[in-house]
């Protein structure tokens, strides 16, 4: 149901620059030209991290200098790229790149990015406006779940009694055989609970994307677009949902966040 905008970047030719770093523009996303940004919001590279915006009629990119001969993917770095655009997604529309989008220099970012997508971007800036990214998660507990399973599958009962005080090398095939039941019950459960919950808030978000799990007995791990305003109504329908489930499913939310799930830009630079 996500919209993405595939941007094609040019080579990273090596520059001369302060202190004989080879610095290129780390490209973190695209957001309105006057969004105002908070002067101490740092990001990753260098120095320290400063993150400045390059415009372009009615659009900017959010942008960093890094130097290209140290590799991105330090500790922290992905965590840096997810924070700065969390903390404008919440001030205002933003189209999240992909983490790793560098170009050569701001000049470029202009060239390259800004002038030949912008009506493509404004647009998607536009559809934005006023709704940010909300994930809600939800994670099974084992002792509830396993009940649950045992009670509606008689053969996950019978196997769990065979092997019940017995060693794993004498009931080996038993234990396999009653796991496959267990992940297969549990996915089975995951895709219900997840209908339920999308309907149960339906009417709040404008789309939704369901993403993987992350952990076996993940109950639910669903992304919805929802306006900022909406947020109170949105945290108090799923504290009401989650009444349902209690001591079965721990619900979390997270958000507002940039719409990683829902419109992604990425600059295909080569040579980084």
């Amino acid at each position: 149901m996500g919209r993405s905008t595939k941007v094609s970047g040019a080579s990273v030719p090596k520059q001369a620059t302060r202190q004989g770093q080879t610095l290129a523009s780390y490209v973190y996303g695209i957001v309105p030209a006057d969004l105002e940004m908070p002067p101490d919001e740092r990001g990753l590279g260098d120095p320290a991290g400063k993150v400045h915006m390059v415009r372009h009629g009615e659009i900017a990119a959010l942008v960093s200098d890094v130097d290209v001969d140290q590799p991105l993917g330090q500790p922290g770095d992905f965590m840096a790229h997810e924070r700065l655009l969390d903390v404008v997604a919440a001030k205002g529309p933003v189209l999240p790149f992909r983490f790793g989008s560098v170009v050569a220099n701001t000049d470029a970012v202009v060239a390259e990015l800004l002038e030949p997508h912008h009506d493509e971007f404004l647009e998607a800036l536009r559809d934005l406006k006023g709704q940010a990214e909300y994930i809600v998660k939800g994670r099974y507990a084992e002792l509830a779940v396993m009940e649950e399973i045992l009670a509606e599958n008689g053969e996950a009962a019978t196997l769990r009694e065979v092997i019940r005080g017995t060693s794993e090398d004498a009931t080996r095939n038993e234990r396999i055989r009653l796991g496959e039941i267990i992940a297969a019950s549990i996915e089975a459960k995951r895709a219900v609970d997840t209908e339920l919950l999308c309907d149960a808030l339906s009417g709040l978000y404008a789309e939704g994307v369901i993403r993987e799990p992350t952990h076996e007995l993940d109950a639910v791990n669903v992304a919805f677009l929802v306006k900022t305003s909406d947020q109170e109504a949105l945290e108090r329908a799923l504290s009401e949902f989650g009444e349902q489930w209690a001591g079965r499913v721990e619900l979390r939310l997270l958000g507002p966040l940039a719409p990683y799930d829902f419109v992604t830009a990425q600059a295909d630079a080569e040579g980084v």
